[in-house]
């Protein structure tokens, strides 16, 4: 099995973005304590204008807006048509939120004109980040702020590296990514993101680690968590990929591996799975 139809870049603009939608409400809530712990870092205050980059269906454009205010303005761009459709729906109709499909490594934002630029996992997929994060830094104003939040290595994070792990004699070997592949694990290495930053213009980089618990798979009983963790488990993320094109009978032993291997998680009617990040901060100079 091949890097690229494990760890492609998914197909956001097509049938990938609409199961992210079908999802959308129970991913929104396992990656918000991440979102918050990223705006927090951000520091947000009243007046101010965000450029929110991968922005998916808008949940942290909303939280940006909600903070700036009216006087503020948040532009949520992702390259999901179907994600941000979803995002302008749940969007209140006096927010000061606007949401634009949107490669944010190539499409002309308005020069200078951010006061921060936000990402909540949304900036690990370009094909050149250190070329994506120097145009994005155009549209920054002198002295303007850089908060994002992004994965740490897959060994660290539990709601890849155990379905993955539980395939072993149910799929053949998967090759992994290379370490500086697109992909939601591309960041892992903090010394990579800072020379990125770096490369791309900015100072006052700063990479911490932020570690999370996160409910995945939600149910009335502990019995149907499961069945839901396993069920958003085959249907969103690498095992989904991976899975496609296999027949039923494979199907059906990866469902009852996975099965297994949440079972000894944590949770009453959820099961919780240890998620790892960076929250990585950076200052655009003040001057060029």
């Amino acid at each position: 099995m091949t890097e690229k139809n494990v760890y492609q870049v998914a197909d956001w603009k097509g049938q990938s973005g609409e199961r992210w939608v079908t999802y959308q409400a129970r991913l929104d809530a396992m990656m918000a304590v991440f979102g918050q712990a990223a705006i927090q870092a951000a520091a947000p205050v009243t007046g101010e204008r965000v450029l929110d980059v991968g922005c998916g269906a808008g949940a942290t454009s909303l939280d940006l807006a909600a903070r700036v205010g009216a006087g503020g303005h948040v532009l949520g761009v992702d390259i999901s048509e179907p994600l941000i459709g979803r995002a302008r729906a749940l969007a209140p109709q006096d927010t000061p939120a606007v949401f634009q499909v949107a490669d944010a490594s190539s499409t002309e934002f308005p020069e200078g004109a951010f006061d921060i630029l936000f990402s909540r996992f949304g900036v690990m997929f370009f094909d050149d980040p250190a070329a994506a994060f120097t145009h994005m830094r155009r549209a920054l104003k002198p002295g303007a702020r850089v908060a994002f939040v992004c994965w740490r290595g897959m060994a660290e994070n539990d709601w890849v590296r155990l379905p993955m792990g539980a395939m072993k004699g149910i799929l053949p070997p998967m090759t992994p990514p290379g370490p500086e592949a697109p992909g939601p694990f591309s960041f892992g290495d903090q010394g990579r993101v800072a020379r990125i930053l770096t490369v791309a213009g900015f100072t006052d980089v700063a990479i911490a680690p932020f570690d999370a618990s996160i409910p995945f798979g939600k149910g009335e009983t502990r019995d149907a968590a499961l069945d839901d963790a396993v069920k958003m488990t085959l249907e969103v993320g690498p095992l989904a990929r991976s899975l496609a094109d296999q027949p039923d009978d494979i199907r059906a032993r990866a469902s009852a591996a996975v099965r297994a291997v949440f079972a000894g998680c944590p949770g009453e009617r959820s099961v919780m799975i240890d998620g790892a990040a960076w929250i990585v901060t950076a200052r655009n100079p003040a001057s060029w």
